[in-house]
């Protein structure tokens, strides 16, 4: 996958600004799939010159005018084409877990010290998806909103975050107390 298909994801959603984007992107999706403000830049000025969004230029007063862009025809196509396509496996690069791999060279307080940042960055995680998806279920509840199927997707997605980080914390929790044995 790539940044491509997830801003044409939200673009389908509806239109908005490269700020938009990011922001909806750090509210929803950052936690498994991150982008800073220069890559999706780069990434919506790709999609229009591929004619896979269209740009408006909205005039501002006071502010610079804000560019939306929204996905054509063809940007939904492309979308469409990649989520009805069989899932790629793409291994992952975990830089923690070949770090954990080799510290032990370096001691056992040191193997301790890696751990426990580990478990800090899981606990830090897991509570702040916590917050996201109590508040998430308390604004469709309170809107009276029963969630259609592509909001209890976007909830399960959240709800996967949340599972990997809290066994991610456990983990590391069980590595740090046989250590202490």
């Amino acid at each position: 996958m790539s940044l491509k298909h997830a801003v044409l994801g939200f673009l389908s959603i509806s239109p908005m600004s490269g700020y938009d984007l990011r922001k909806h992107m750090e509210e929803s999706v950052a936690h498994f799939w991150p982008a800073d403000q220069a890559q999706i830049y780069r990434t919506l000025g790709h999609l229009a010159s591929e004619g896979l969004v269209d740009v408006r230029t909205i005039p501002q007063e006071g502010k610079p005018d804000r560019r939306e862009h929204s996905i054509t025809d063809a940007g939904l196509a492309e979308l469409d084409s990649w989520l009805a396509a069989p899932v790629e496996y793409v291994p992952s690069r975990e830089v923690f877990l070949v770090r954990l791999f080799f510290v032990g060279r370096l001691g056992t307080d040191r193997v301790r010290a890696v751990l426990e940042e580990r478990a800090a960055e899981a606990r830090e995680l897991a509570a702040v998806l916590e917050q996201t998806r109590v508040a998430s279920e308390q604004a469709l509840a309170a809107a009276g909103i029963t969630p259609t199927l592509e909001m209890r997707l976007r909830l399960a997605t959240l709800a996967n975050g949340l599972v990997h980080a809290r066994a991610e914390l456990d983990w590391a929790q069980d590595l740090l107390a046989e250590l202490t044995d």
